[in-house]
């Protein structure tokens, strides 16, 4: 048999470095198995698979060995990665896959990309979901075949088989696969999908996968029109941190505007928002009154107004109000969770701290500040607002002490007490937000 006709290898054949998510189930096993036949006939192919062990099951252990044991056989490089599921209300199912995604993320090395072995009737149960949920047309394309991903792309090469086409080549092909018991489970909403609903569907219509794929392509064509006929309006309401411009919007049709933003938030890398939800960001944040400071959180991010833009911004805890001793400045200093670190390292902005001077870090500065390229002091606060720093940072900006003496404000000003001499040697304050 020619594996170049073989499906998973057809849409992989663009790429060489190929990172597979194996389960052991049926369908991963099917689709490492083809990548293994086609690696006979292209040597140049690069595989690894990966198992991600959840700790759901009492058989997690052993299904960790069976995966072993085959890719051992197949000469595949496995990585096991054992993740522990966060309890933030998502459900079950999708605290799985956000940390089985994570988990690929992380495994993902330069140059691969990652195949995964969802197939034809996954392709409907996802669109039936969709359109449980209410989903539009960016919901009700379902699964794309390669999709961008950590960097990379994410390939399905399966999509276009069924799952009875899988169990074919595993049969003729003498294939060992394991089975998960959760996916007897009818509790779960794909699995009910999968037993009761879609068994009655196939039974009236045959041909129901094939038809339902058909329409997700279709509902993709038409988000991908909307992309393309929106990427100018899009590229000039947005600015260079990311902000989205409120007025320019307020002219267009409702619609329109929805569109806008889904896009927009897509581009942050936001789940994509309910139609009540887009309703709720233009009602609540973007049209509330001008001296408000609205806020309107989706999962760890917040949506803000800040001079007439829209904001994208990570939910951070409050940093410490106590000062944080910088005892060694030839390391690197970890600021409070998710607020990143500070290193202090060669350069010409900052002058060094006398032997009497304690370094630490702060988020709040008394009196007046007079900092460099400014005429007289001023008050921090006057400071962040000639500045258009907005308020969510004003708190969240660590600021640099040697003594009682406000050196510096990463990442935007130093005083004129912390300024290097000219001609000496200085140093250069630099801050590491964690991806932010």
């Amino acid at each position: 048999m020619s594996v170049t006709l073989l499906p998973a290898v057809r849409r992989l054949q663009p790429y060489r470095q190929i990172l597979v998510a194996f389960s052991g189930g049926l369908d991963s096993t099917v689709l490492l198995h083809q990548l293994v036949c086609w690696r006979q006939s292209a040597p140049d192919i690069q595989l690894r698979a990966i198992h991600v062990h959840h700790g759901l099951s009492p058989n997690a252990d052993a299904w960790v060995r069976h995966c072993q044991q085959l890719c051992a056989q197949w000469q595949v490089p496995l990585a096991v990665a054992r993740v522990t599921l966060a309890d933030d209300g998502l459900g079950i199912e999708a605290h799985a896959r956000q940390a089985r995604y994570e988990a690929f993320r992380d495994a993902l090395q330069p140059g691969e990309v990652l195949a995964t072995a969802q197939h034809l009737d996954d392709q409907s149960e996802t669109l039936l979901l969709a359109l449980k949920r209410g989903s539009g047309p960016a919901g009700l394309s379902a699964m794309p075949g390669v999709a961008p991903f950590a960097g990379t792309r994410l390939v399905r090469p399966l999509l276009e088989m069924s799952r009875e086409s899988l169990m074919q080549w595993a049969i003729q092909h003498q294939l060992r696969w394991i089975e998960d018991e959760s996916n007897q489970d009818d509790a779960y909403e794909r699995n009910f999908l999968r037993l009761r609903v879609l068994p009655l569907l196939k039974a009236r219509w045959p041909h129901f996968a094939e038809a339902s794929a058909r329409s997700a392509a279709l509902c993709a064509e038409q988000e991908q029109l909307l992309d393309e006929l929106l990427a100018d309006d899009l590229a000039r309401l947005t600015g260079a941190e990311g902000q989205l411009a409120i007025m320019p919007m307020a002219q267009m049709s409702e619609p329109r505007r929805a569109a806008l933003l889904r896009r927009w938030l897509a581009q942050r890398g936001a789940l994509m928002p309910s139609r009540d939800m887009t309703a709720r960001i233009w009602q609540e944040v973007a049209l509330a009154r001008e001296d408000a400071s609205p806020v309107l959180r989706l999962g760890a991010f917040e949506v803000r107004r800040y001079q007439q833009q829209l904001w994208w911004i990570k939910t951070l805890p409050a940093p410490p109000q106590t000062p944080l001793r910088w005892d060694d400045i030839s390391l690197p200093l970890q600021l409070a969770e998710g607020h990143g670190a500070l290193q202090l390292v060669p350069g010409q902005t900052l002058r060094h701290p006398r032997p009497d001077e304690a370094i630490t870090i702060r988020y709040t500065a008394p009196g007046l500040l007079h900092i460099v390229g400014r005429h007289g002091g001023r008050k921090l606060k006057k400071i962040w607002q000639e500045m258009g720093v907005a308020p969510w940072l004003r708190d969240t900006t660590p600021l640099l002490f040697f003594g009682e003496t406000p050196i510096a404000a990463a990442g935007r000003f130093v005083t004129r007490e912390g300024q290097c001499g000219e001609g000496e040697p200085g140093l250069t304050l630099l801050w590491h937000k964690n991806g932010q």
